[in-house]
């Protein structure tokens, strides 16, 4: 008897149908299998979207090997190499052997021979409130509201992240800086940081019905100019650079419709009042001189340890540190920068007219000169191995 004919024709060859035996029971994934993989895709999810919105993906930042200045003095002539351009420019713009320039939203590092950017740091999502560099380290403050609220201290040579921090300073604070000890003053009053361990050192407030007029730092401590509600004089007042210590406090006559603007704290505290550069003793606050601030009263100040600086009228003045006894003058369209090496004796790089000029700090001499072609007027100079580097309120220009 034959057998009935198969139900399949894959059963009558002995092949299995394609899939199994069996694949048309096949029952979907377990609901706990579906899950897993929608929680997986929304984390995936979230996870983009918080690093699109978050500090880490808003930061670029590149770095460098440490700076490697080329020895050697600028030539007799030298002439325009490169130019930058800086929205927020630290009082001395060369630190560690790089040229610091910062713009809206971050900082750029810059060889000082061919201009060129050694590294960067950049942040989409905040603005730059204030920019110093000293110790080796470039300090830092961005707004990412209302207030200057983050801190960030990176490597001057290298531009690798030193440290970050949370700070909270009014939207309109400002850095400067000393050996040591960078200083964010505000209108309401000023706060002190370690510039290499973050570390906060002090506070000052602005007396109950005072506000501050500018605050300023130097080797003599952090010196506050002030008015206070009802007073008839300003108060300016030295406080100890480490431990915020009153040392004194003296009245500063100035007209009403002045502001009044400290020039430095150097061993002598340089006071800009009305059209009058008053110099007083760190020591008690004496008042040891004063002199005609010029009509266009474009005055700066610096200091070394032979001598504390003014440039005004159009020359360089330099007054002894402690008596402010006058020691030498020469004409000058600016101010010498401080050192490019740190710590080492070294002449004062003065920008006169058409020349940058190497004088020795106690007596004037002049040095070495260096002519320069198209020399801005106002610059603040120093030389770094070969190149002349010039800061200017506005851009940053080598020249070699």
């Amino acid at each position: 008897m034959e057998d009935p004919p198969s139900p399949h024709p894959s059963l009558r060859s002995g092949r299995a149908p394609e899939g199994g035996p069996f694949h048309h029971l096949t029952s979907p994934p377990p609901l706990r299998v579906w899950a897993w993989t929608v929680a997986a895709l929304v984390l995936a999810v979230v996870a983009t979207l918080l690093w699109r919105g978050s500090d880490a993906a808003a930061t670029h930042s590149s770095t460098a090997r440490p700076a490697d200045v080329p020895p050697g003095a600028p030539a007799g002539v030298v002439s325009g190499a490169w130019s930058a351009d800086g929205d927020l420019l630290p009082a001395d713009v060369v630190e560690a052997g790089r040229v610091v320039v910062g713009s809206t939203r971050g900082i750029r590092a810059l060889d000082p021979v061919s201009g060129e950017e050694a590294w960067r740091y950049r942040r989409d999502n905040a603005w730059l409130c204030g920019l110093t560099a000293t110790d080796g380290v470039v300090v830092a403050v961005f707004r990412t509201e209302d207030r200057c609220d983050e801190a960030v201290g990176l490597d001057a040579g290298t531009g690798v992240r030193s440290w970050t921090r949370n700070v909270d300073f009014a939207a309109d604070a400002s850095l400067a800086s000393t050996d040591r000890i960078v200083l964010a003053a505000s209108r309401g009053g000023v706060v002190t940081l370690d510039p290499t361990g973050s570390s906060t050192r002090w506070r000052y407030a602005a007396p109950s019905g005072c506000r501050l007029l500018d605050a300023a730092v130097g080797d003599a401590g952090v010196v506050v100019l002030q008015r206070c509600a009802g007073g008839s004089a300003a108060q300016l007042r030295l406080l100890d650079g480490f431990g915020g210590e009153e040392r004194w406090t003296r009245d500063v006559v100035l007209d009403e419709r002045e502001e009044g603007r400290l020039l430095g704290a150097d061993s002598l505290v340089g006071v800009l009042a009305g059209d009058e550069v008053r110099l007083f003793t760190a020591a008690d606050g004496t008042l040891l001189t004063a002199l005609p601030a010029g009509p266009e009263r474009a005055v700066g100040q610096t200091g070394t340890a032979e001598a504390v600086l003014l440039h005004v009228g159009g020359a360089l003045v330099a007054f002894h540190p402690q008596t402010a006894e006058r020691l030498w003058e020469h004409p000058a369209t600016g101010l010498p920068g401080a050192p490019a090496e740190p710590g080492e004796p070294a002449p004062l790089a003065v920008p006169e007219d058409g020349a940058v000029v190497l004088r020795d700090p106690a007596t004037g001499t002049e040095l070495d000169r260096f002519t320069v072609d198209e020399l801005p007027d106002g610059g603040t100079a120093t030389v770094v191995g070969p190149v002349v580097v010039l800061r200017t309120d506005e851009r940053v220009l080598g020249y070699r």
